[in-house]
């Protein structure tokens, strides 16, 4: 359930709110807006344990009114928060107005290359790197990424640029290495329901992307960000990078409804991958419109300056120029849905 205090709540009525839901098993989830203070109570108990002490928290004189959340997904339900969720990464504030563009390498393959095409990246307008150091493969004998040394180059780019990094994570024992290195861990799709992971990266402090998974429902979606906002970290993207289907002419089936979906049943912002979503470079484009056009908070796009010669994905990233054309032909699409770019 969500309790919601009058305005003015103080520090003091906050903490007897906190001990009464301590005193029952839950953990208390709290959200200090502007005017109101919102307490979301988290934990399974008896239908009839819960009701009662609803009714004990709604006789409080200081408690304004009880809401209760029937959905399984509690911390990232829309009823639990009604407006959307901002965060800084850096100076980029996500989910706002200003829509974020991550765009860079799916592998980081050199110094050289990564500090080339966050320079190439950022002047074409977008305001986050990303690149891949460690690579989950399906074939294990594919390029599986520089690792250490490449989460090192991406450092280096961060300080070229000034771009905040977006890199995958795919270890939980990897959290601590990625202080420093990343500002933003991905969780890929073949990870969104590693558990493991997911409560590892709630206990950190750096924001994530969570990647749909390849044949996830939108419920089992939400629920793996469940995972990461009840284990304490609040600032979490979801990505839609194409879901498996029947169809082989493209390498996934971008679902672009899952858009309005999601802005009806999280306030969590929602991120386009149209590079993964399609698998062809060609098709990036027009994807990339009609994610902005219905909604989305940003794209994620894999760029490379030769993109035939990519150690990865190759087929599906795009030329810095692309971007550069494409960034700029957003910004009516941006302008008519009341954002930025």
């Amino acid at each position: 359930m969500i309790i919601v205090l009058a305005t003015g709540a103080t520090d003091e009525q906050v903490e007897i709110i906190r001990r009464k839901l301590d005193d029952k098993g839950y953990s208390a989830h709290i959200s200090r807006g502007i005017e109101k203070t919102v307490i979301g109570a988290i934990g399974i108990t008896k239908p009839e344990d819960k009701e009662l002490l609803a009714d004990q928290v709604r006789a409080l004189p200081f408690v304004e009114r009880v809401v209760p959340i029937v959905k399984p997904y509690k911390l990232v339900s829309k009823e639990s928060q009604p407006g959307p969720t901002t965060f800084h990464v850096g100076e980029v504030c996500v989910g706002s107005e200003q829509l974020t563009v991550m765009a860079g390498p799916c592998s980081v393959e050199s110094r050289e290359q990564i500090i080339g095409v966050a320079e190439m990246v950022k002047r074409a307008g977008a305001n986050m790197l990303r690149g891949g150091a460690f690579k989950p493969r399906t074939s294990p004998y594919d390029f599986q990424g520089l690792q250490e040394e490449g989460l090192g180059y991406l450092k280096e780019a961060r300080e070229a640029t000034g771009l905040p990094t977006v890199t995958e994570i795919l270890d939980p024992r990897d959290v601590e290495l990625m202080h420093g290195y990343a500002d933003v861990l991905q969780i890929g799709t073949r990870n969104m329901q590693n558990y493991t992971l997911l409560k590892e990266v709630g206990t950190c402090r750096i924001p994530v992307l969570l990647k749909r998974g390849m044949s996830a429902t939108i419920e089992e979606w939400l629920k793996a960000a469940e995972y990461i906002l009840a284990n304490g970290n609040h600032h979490v993207m979801l990505c839609e990078r194409g879901i498996r289907t029947f169809e082989t002419y493209t390498r996934n089936t971008l679902d672009l409804s899952a858009i309005p979906a999601v802005k009806g049943l999280s306030h969590l912002p929602i991120i386009i991958d149209p590079s993964q979503g399609t698998g062809r470079r060609e098709m990036v484009m027009a994807m990339s419109k009609a994610a902005i056009a219905a909604g989305a908070d940003g794209l994620i796009i894999e760029v490379h300056p030769k993109p035939d010669e990519a150690m990865s994905d190759a087929q599906q990233q795009i030329e810095p120029g692309t971007l550069r054309q494409l960034i700029e032909e957003l910004r009516p699409i941006a302008a008519a849905v009341g954002r930025v770019i």
